[in-house]
């Protein structure tokens, strides 16, 4: 069975243990406690109590931006990262949100696939937007209305 809750810092260990194993150059500490700190939408999904995923978004007016979402390398191809944000887009969509943006490296396909599924539509990219361990990548930028 899995759970969602607000992130903690306290949550922060699990946390960069999965963004370092999914990303080439991983959001740092920082980064994550900047987006507590501010108190931007976080939460963790918990299964079997461990952390295996977790999301943010920025939230401003009734437009939010997905900021990161990440599902634990051992729990992915199961459909948790599509439950984990159908349900966090309908909690969003409850408070007023009414356009989702993203924006993701133009390799990562699978998830380029599921935000396709989901009714995301590519607006276009941004030259050189994630840092890369040669360079730059780019990114396709998506939005939605929910």
């Amino acid at each position: 069975m899995q759970t969602i809750r607000r992130m903690l810092e306290a949550d922060l260990f699990a946390v960069l243990q999965i963004e370092a194993q999914s990303y080439p150059v991983p959001w740092t500490e920082r980064a994550f406690q900047d987006c507590l700190r501010v108190n931007y939408p976080s939460w963790v999904l918990i299964e079997e109590e461990h952390i295996v995923g977790y999301i943010l978004f920025s939230v401003g007016a009734d437009e939010a931006h997905l900021l990161n979402i990440c599902i634990a390398p051992e729990s992915r191809r199961s459909g948790l990262a599509r439950t984990f944000l159908l349900d966090r887009l309908e909690l969003l969509r409850e408070k007023n949100v009414h356009t989702v943006f993203l924006e993701v490296r133009e390799s990562s396909k699978p998830a380029i696939a599921l935000y396709k599924n989901l009714g995301f539509v590519q607006l276009g990219n941004r030259k050189g937007y994630y840092k890369a361990l040669a360079g730059r990548e780019d990114a396709l930028t998506f939005s939605k209305t929910l």
